[in-house]
């Protein structure tokens, strides 16, 4: 069963691997960077900020640097060297061949689980479950998807890889977000005698005051990728 299951990573992992040409290779190199995104982490702490205040904005900072922190370590220091499954583009394995490059990106050496994938997820989850909007979530979720799928088309990761690396940052994100509405709920109360749990009141207050705020992070996240595919376009046709 174990050898079935690597074989069918294997196999999906080639065919969408196989699908690229050299104008997805400008775009999925530049959206699986870090520094794209940074437009979208500010709007993220602007929307904090404008639907909660400082105090809940600023413990769920703290949470989510410490879910994606956590869900990295667990990844690239607990499993990983325990698993030690080498990256499809690593010159060690026998499919390395058949891989397509990008630019001959390799990356690390060994890839399950993929850090990108838990990482972005375990921000992903505890961002969706603090604002609760279905859109937002829709458009965060679609966030991590896109740098997940990137992984794969660079060659670095199996579906595998990704799909344990989802499941661990979705628990992480989940994790540091019940511990922020436990220090938002009881640690500020004690802090700040009388002020109200927004985080809390939020969920009984109008749709209007979340609304604003997260609709300034997906605006954000749309004109990064669209800036990353007319980049893109522009350096293609050079």
């Amino acid at each position: 069963m174990g050898e079935y299951l690597i074989n069918l990573d294997t196999e999906i992992f080639l065919l969408l691997n196989s699908w690229n040409n050299r104008y997805w290779d400008i775009v999925m190199k530049m959206a699986t960077g870090k520094l794209i995104w940074i437009g979208m982490y500010v709007s993220l702490v602007y929307a904090l900020g404008k639907a909660y205040g400082w105090q809940t904005a600023l413990v769920m900072i703290v949470m989510a640097g410490l879910s994606v922190t956590a869900a990295d370590q667990l990844t690239a220091s607990v499993i990983r060297p325990v698993v030690e499954r080498l990256r499809p583009s690593n010159v060690d394995n026998p499919i390395s061949h058949l891989v397509h490059l990008v630019n001959g990106y390799r990356s690390g050496g060994f890839s399950f689980p993929s850090c990108h994938a838990a990482n972005t997820f375990a921000l992903a989850t505890l961002m969706a479950l603090v604002f609760r909007r279905w859109r937002f979530s829709f458009a965060i979720i679609i966030w991590a998807v896109i740098n997940c799928y990137s992984r794969i088309y660079l060659g670095v990761h199996y579906p595998g890889d990704i799909l344990a690396g989802t499941v661990i940052g979705c628990l992480c994100g989940s994790i540091f977000y019940i511990l922020g509405r436990v220090w938002t709920r009881y640690w500020w109360a004690c802090k700040l005698p009388g002020s109200t749990d927004r985080l809390l009141m939020l969920t009984v207050n109008t749709r209007t005051v979340m609304y604003r705020p997260v609709d300034v992070v997906i605006a954000v996240e749309i004109l990064t990728v669209v800036y990353i595919l007319a980049c893109a376009a522009s350096i293609f046709n050079l």
